[in-house]
């Protein structure tokens, strides 16, 4: 044998017997939808400190990589860690500590469960209860204090309506806050009926009651923060988006997730109360791997159901009323232009087709043209169709909730006519004029799992299966589409998308491994869809046992 091919022999020695890398675990035999920018496919990963290091086939992982922690998928779907673009995380952990009236079908039905619920549990001496919907009951109108008022004479009951815009409290609780029929406040709405308060708040009037309810105490907080973690990393989710928190419960989850007892992360929209602003803006963005403060949350309008949404024309169903307008544009303005100034991102709620184009028409006088600073409205449930453009013209993101518009299509239309319905929970038609649109459920409004927002935007119907076509079908997404907006446009919105929301090397390893291929399913099985285990930073914080996996 020459030289020459000794040589070149033991060089193929050499490189056939290369190193591998030691990782953490890599997981193989899997349908991975990387979430990438060609929403390209794989079938193995390999991750070290908490970061994907590689990803590919299987034989292209197990060729370079070397780990004693390998997880076989079994042929199970494995997407992005989902994110939640607008939720309500603490009222979650609070609602999970309060009496849930979401599933009353009656009045009465509701009353009798407050009574029995009065019995075991009060907060702070006072009784309170979220969820309920007069569009559930047989005559849809809203309750009155009257029975409340003779099961509690001496206990104050405040009651929030689905939504979070109205509330049904007692009399007691309107004595404490000193509400009379000639209380006035700007920006709500304290209900008289024949001379008398019927006990229904809205919006800020709200607050003259809420103000007054005593605050859970610190270990009850951390208790509330970490049973609503459990019920996000059951559902998927590994990043959620807080619409409106403050200074207190920022400050207790920076400290907990510090402490590595909090392990969710969160995007802090920020109330805009003078402490948070004086406190936050001065400070400056502020960033952790698990904790983003960047933005605060204006609130424009009330909701359609109690009808405060700012509606450019009355209602349907009520021709003296067009909704009420929470924030006066004179101020919505000076905030806008602080935002702007101190790099924040302005996020405003907007559910009206007046709201929606007021805040539209601020965001371009503040921003003037396309922009990276990634301002967005929340919800956008009905717009007008020329003021669509106006996103694509300043850069501004919907951040939409798909599981509303089946909520709300049982009684939108009585709302907002046939006409105005039409241009409403458009979301197609937003994502077109919009590079991005984020999904988020409004929990604990709705139910926190991310795959009904993902069968809802993409079938437009309701766990029934209903309509039979969906509910303006046209507006319906693809689910690529769908996938993104709960993944990485969602990322985007946070200006997380360098870091997470989809599955490529360098990036988090925030994943979920799903006991069905949401891509390739009949959607009237995707409600059936479970979630097997919840990964973020390379550890599993959520194992369905039930399942065996």
């Amino acid at each position: 044998m020459s030289r020459i091919h000794l040589l070149y022999l033991l060089l193929m020695l050499v490189f056939s017997c290369k190193s591998k890398q030691e990782v953490d675990f890599i997981v193989q035999d899997a349908i991975i939808y990387t979430v990438d920018s060609s929403f390209s496919k794989a079938s193995s990963f390999a991750v070290k400190d908490g970061k994907f290091v590689a990803i590919g086939t299987d034989e292209e992982i197990m060729s370079n990589y070397t780990s004693k922690n390998i997880m076989d998928a079994q042929q199970k779907t494995i997407l992005p860690g989902f994110y939640d673009a607008h939720c309500h995380y603490y009222t979650l952990g609070k609602l999970l500590n309060e009496l849930d009236l979401t599933t009353f079908e009656s009045f009465e039905q509701l009353l009798s469960n407050l009574k029995i619920y009065a019995q075991k549990k009060r907060s702070g001496g006072w009784i309170i209860g979220r969820g309920w919907t007069e569009n559930k009951w047989k005559e849809k109108i809203y309750p009155t204090k009257e029975k409340i008022d003779k099961m509690f004479p001496k206990t104050p009951v405040f009651l929030t309506r689905i939504d979070g815009h109205a509330a049904l409290v007692n009399q007691v609780a309107l004595d404490l806050a000193k509400i009379t029929t000639n209380t006035k406040i700007e920006g709500g709405q304290i209900e008289i009926k024949n001379g008398k308060l019927t006990g229904i708040l809205t919006n800020n009037a709200m607050n003259l009651v809420r103000n007054l309810i005593p605050e859970p105490s610190l270990e009850e907080k951390k208790e509330m923060l970490l049973h609503a973690q459990e019920v996000c990393f059951s559902k998927g989710l590994t990043t959620i988006s807080d619409a409106g928190m403050d200074k207190s419960t920022v400050e207790l989850i920076d400290q907990m997730q510090k402490d590595k007892t909090l392990k969710i992360r969160i995007y802090a929209m920020l109330n805009p109360t003078e402490e948070n602003k004086a406190y936050f803006l001065k400070k400056g963005i502020y960033k952790t791997d698990r904790l983003n403060v960047r933005a605060f949350k204006f609130y424009i309008d009330g909701s359609l159901g109690s009808r405060g949404a700012l509606l450019l024309k009355p209602y349907n169903d009520d021709p003296k009323r067009i909704g009420s307008l929470v924030t006066p544009r004179e101020k919505l303005k000076a905030d806008f232009e602080e935002m702007f100034a101190k790099g924040f991102q302005a996020s405003a709620d907007c559910v009206g087709d007046s709201a929606n184009r007021m805040v539209l028409n601020l965001y371009g006088e503040v921003l003037k043209t396309q922009n990276d600073r990634r301002w967005r409205i929340e919800h956008v449930q009905t717009i007008d169709s020329s003021d669509v453009v106006k996103f694509k013209n300043f850069s501004v993101i919907p951040s939409v909730q798909p599981t509303h518009c089946i909520s709300d299509m049982v009684w939108a239309g009585e709302r907002l006519g046939n006409d105005r319905l039409k241009k409403s929970y458009a979301y197609k038609f937003l994502s077109e004029q919009s590079k991005y649109i984020a999904f988020g459920s409004d929990f604990p409004v709705v139910d926190a799992d991310p795959i009904y927002t993902f069968h809802a935007a993409i079938a437009r119907q309701d766990s029934e299966h209903s309509p039979e076509d969906g509910f303006q079908a046209e507006n319906g997404l693809d689910k690529n589409t769908a996938i993104k907006a709960m993944t990485i446009w969602a990322a985007y919105t946070n200006f997380e998308d360098l870091e997470r929301g989809s599955i490529e090397k360098g990036k988090m390893a925030d994943f979920i491994i799903l006991d069905t291929d949401l891509l390739d399913t009949d959607p009237r099985l995707l409600r059936l869809s479970k979630v097997l285990n919840t990964f973020v930073g390379g550890e599993k914080v959520f194992s369905n046992y039930e399942s065996g996996y």
